[in-house]
């Protein structure tokens, strides 16, 4: 008998895919539509999307699969969405949108007017978060909107995330998971519910309460597709959308990282690592543990912002002579690259990177570094060495959450495009002293959402059972251990000390710049 299908949406940052996915965790067909303009920039760090630019490109992904699978949709039994983060936008009374969406990406800063109340702005100073509070709130685009659009926020009635609308638009219910309201936004992660007035940190978002939109269990049906999403999509109507959860939660789920001895790295354009606890654990003071798609679960992460970016950076910058030979040669820029690398020594002859380009919450005066120059070095071996700040950052992560929620990480499982390159990945085994996996597929996030699908539709009784079926070892990438005591040796004796030891500095330069701007 044909198995059932999920008919799976993974809407991120550079492209939209639409995949028929099995209960074994393969795929009847995918269709790739790439966004041509990720994003518009109207002023210098802005980033923002037209409304209906990812709505639209859900319906060309599912035109395509639906016309060239006309029997295999009589097997599909729900519909699942995953989507980038912490981007959002403003509907009016009747769900349209007022104004662009703003993506993740953007570094507009809102006015620090002071709103912290007295109480809150003392417990934020006994817990040394006043800077980083300050920087959440700068970043936050409702804060942004409400002091620069004022009157467009006044006519917002609801403030919503990206998948939110999405499901909106497929269903008709602006209704969304509690494992989608990871962003700048006042949800109680812990509860999986929105903040109480009451909270500590409600106090950093604008968004009166009546703005925020009915939450749903990740598993639980949204609603079902509409005819009229039906007629611009070919999707079936009537089909339940399942609320699943955000392209990294729904990554981890289906790299099977669902257990405390597991960790998921995302080498991704923001590269991260999260773990899958069953208690709730800051991984960083005052940092929230995200809710994951298994409702039970909390997925503590450590985000490095510019993760893989660094690598597109890169080669803008300084490769033009090897992108033009990869095209010559009809291959990836990033593989052929790998070929230049993959004999240079761990360690890149003393040649350290430090992957800070943008500043994190955590570190809000923190800038790039590269020490170690000597006139033998290449550009290749900067190259490896972004490979390895990125690794050394994602380890020291690693290392703090380990302390944090005293357990002892024995395997990586590891996705997102940079998860192809098997230099990379011997780096990251080799630094972490793990074996690093791969699973079958590269559509880690697709193969998440469509599990949670599944198991809500009565195909799998839990999620054990579906990663079992689903998730199947791929690569494995065992630790050499003479490049793991070199990597072992810098970490402690470089790496670690590098920022407590520039941090004065970056202060320093911003003070200088600050003053050389006001000029």
């Amino acid at each position: 008998m044909d198995s059932p299908l999920i008919l799976t949406f993974d809407v991120g940052t550079q492209s939209t895919r639409c995949l028929l996915v099995r209960p074994d965790g393969g795929f009847e067909d995918i269709c790739q539509v790439k966004h041509a303009q990720p994003y518009r920039s109207q002023a210098p760090g802005w980033a923002e999307q037209s409304p209906d630019f990812y709505y639209e490109r859900i319906c060309e992904a599912g035109r395509a699969v639906c016309g060239r699978n006309r029997e295999a949709l009589k097997r599909v039994t729900a519909v699942a969405l995953t989507t980038i983060r912490d981007t959002v936008l403003c509907l009016d009374r009747d769900n349209k949108p007022l104004r662009d969406i703003i993506l993740w990406l953007d570094k507009r800063q809102a006015e620090f007017d002071d709103p912290i109340p007295l109480y809150n702005k003392l417990m934020f100073r006994a817990a040394g978060m006043s800077g980083a509070v300050e920087n959440i709130y700068r970043a936050s685009a409702c804060n942004w909107i409400a002091q620069r659009q004022p009157e467009l926020w006044a006519r917002t009635a609801k403030f919503v995330m990206l998948p939110t609308y999405l499901n909106y638009k497929i269903t008709g219910v602006l209704a969304d998971s509690a494992a989608n309201m990871i962003g700048h936004m006042p949800f109680d992660y812990k509860r999986r519910r929105w903040q109480g007035r009451s909270a500590l940190t409600r106090c950093i978002y604008s968004i009166p309460q009546e703005k925020l939109c009915d939450l749903v269990p990740a598993g639980q049906t949204i609603g079902r597709t509409t005819g009229e999403f039906a007629a611009i999509s070919g999707v079936p109507e009537g089909l339940p959308l399942i609320a699943t959860g955000s392209d990294k939660g729904c990554e981890t789920l289906g790299l099977s990282v669902v257990q405390s001895h597991k960790a998921a790295v995302s080498l991704g354009t923001t590269a991260t690592i999260q773990l899958a606890l069953e208690r709730y654990v800051e991984p960083q003071p005052f940092m929230p543990a995200y809710p994951a798609v298994p409702n039970h679960l909390y997925n503590p992460e450590i985000e490095l912002y510019r993760g893989f970016w660094l690598v597109s950076w890169f080669l803008k910058e300084f490769c033009a002579k090897d992108l033009a030979q990869a095209e010559a040669l009809g291959c990836p820029p990033e593989e052929l690259l790998d070929r230049y690398i993959a004999d240079i020594p761990p360690g890149c002859g003393g040649l350290l990177l430090q992957p800070y380009w943008t500043p994190g919450i955590t570190t809000p005066a923190a800038r790039g570094a590269i020490v170690g120059l000597t006139d033998h070095h290449t550009r290749y071996h900067l190259y490896r060495a972004i490979l390895e700040g990125i690794g050394f950052e994602l380890y020291h992560s690693l290392k703090q959450m380990e302390k944090r929620a005293g357990i002892r990480v024995e395997e990586i499982y590891v996705g997102g495009g940079g998860a192809r390159s098997n230099v990379a990945c011997q780096i990251l085994s080799n630094m972490f002293g793990l074996p690093v996996k791969r699973t079958q597929t590269h559509e880690v996030s697709a193969v998440g959402a469509a599990m949670a699908a599944f198991l809500a539709q009565g195909v799998f009784h839990d999620y054990d059972e579906a990663i079992r079926a689903m998730v199947h070892e791929g690569d494995v990438f065992r630790p050499d251990p003479d490049g793991h005591k070199i990597y072992a040796q810098l970490y402690s004796g470089v790496y670690a000390r590098l920022y407590p030891r520039l941090e004065p500095l970056y202060r320093r330069i911003s003070q200088i710049m600050k003053r050389s701007d006001a000029l």
